[in-house]
């Protein structure tokens, strides 16, 4: 809640005009509770994992033509079954595990220094902190996934988020409800370190919850923007690691791929790619026709 009750109050608090969404946000956030506020985490991540994945169904049933050479796994066609089971299975962990957690860790966000208050940052500072727990939580989900792939965690934890070789959106966030826990440090690690404002936290949560769907979309389109973005694995990146299967050591990042590369962790998936070049370029200089990315695919060439 803000301390100001009249944008009278605020202005003179700031010596200066509100901007436009300083007024936005006062005018909204005035009358309600920082704990209010914090919870809308829960609506955006059910909006989230509800809305987002139907973006990829949606390209497959209406232009599967058009699309279906940009598949990663072409082989492998889920049914409509068994995408609603993975569905209702993500909203069970998120009722009972997602929802009450964030009911209940708004004393830890509190304490770190998440703030409501006015004045809002500005754009640059947004980008600079997002950065910041981007990079934060990759390295610490990095090291978190490899323990995960150790016999004990693979086997009572991890086995589960596995189930789908051939990942589709809705698998990003199906889990085993300790893996929802644990994996939540890396999230919390980046705003603790460099606290902000509570808009930007709300965009690093939504934020970070879209590269996952993202990534096990099972698709590698030219056309995503987040190609762009310096060592960024993608949605090919990651599938070659649920495609090598449950007793993988290979691609444990979860969005920057540097960790692989320094600590070795990438070399089968690095491999694999030179093998199905060279097996495209020997199949054009013969003349024959190659489709896309794996039509000759991952599943023709297994490494690890």
């Amino acid at each position: 809640m803000l301390p100001h009750a009249t944008v009278q109050e605020a202005e003179t608090a700031l010596g200066r005009s509100l901007t436009t969404a300083e007024a936005i946000w006062f005018n909204y956030s005035a009358a309600k509770s920082d704990y209010f506020l914090y919870c809308h985490n829960i609506l955006f991540l059910f909006v989230i994992f509800s809305a987002l994945p139907l973006y990829y169904i949606f390209l497959e049933i209406f232009f599967m033509d058009s699309i279906k050479s940009y598949k990663i796994q072409p082989k492998v066609k889920l049914s409509v079954s068994e995408v609603f089971r993975c569905y209702k299975s993500v909203m069970r962990m998120f009722f009972l595990v997602v929802g009450p957690l964030q009911l209940v860790s708004y004393p830890s966000i509190k304490m770190i220094g998440i703030r409501t208050s006015l004045p809002l940052p500005s754009l640059w500072e947004i980008i600079a902190q997002l950065g910041v727990y981007f990079i934060v939580e990759d390295y610490l989900n990095y090291w978190i996934h490899r323990f995960l792939h150790c016999k004990w965690g693979y086997e009572r934890i991890h086995k589960v988020h596995r189930e789908y070789t051939a990942p589709i959106g809705f698998a990003a966030p199906y889990a085993h409800w300790a893996e929802i826990l644990i994996l939540g440090i890396p999230s919390f690690m980046g705003p603790a370190f460099v606290p902000g404002h509570m808009i930007t936290f709300w965009l690093w949560i939504g934020l970070r919850q879209i590269e996952a769907i993202e990534t096990h979309c099972g698709y590698d389109f030219p056309w995503t923007p987040t190609r762009y973005i310096p060592f960024y694995g993608g949605p090919d990146y990651h599938d070659y690691h649920h495609y090598v299967g449950g007793k993988s050591q290979s691609n444990f990042a979860s969005v920057f791929t540097y960790c692989d590369y320094l600590y070795g962790t990438a070399k089968g998936y690095r491999y694999q790619k030179k093998v199905l070049q060279q097996l495209r370029a020997g199949l054009k200089s013969n003349g024959e026709q190659i489709g896309v990315l794996h039509n000759i695919s991952a599943q023709d060439v297994k490494v690890d």
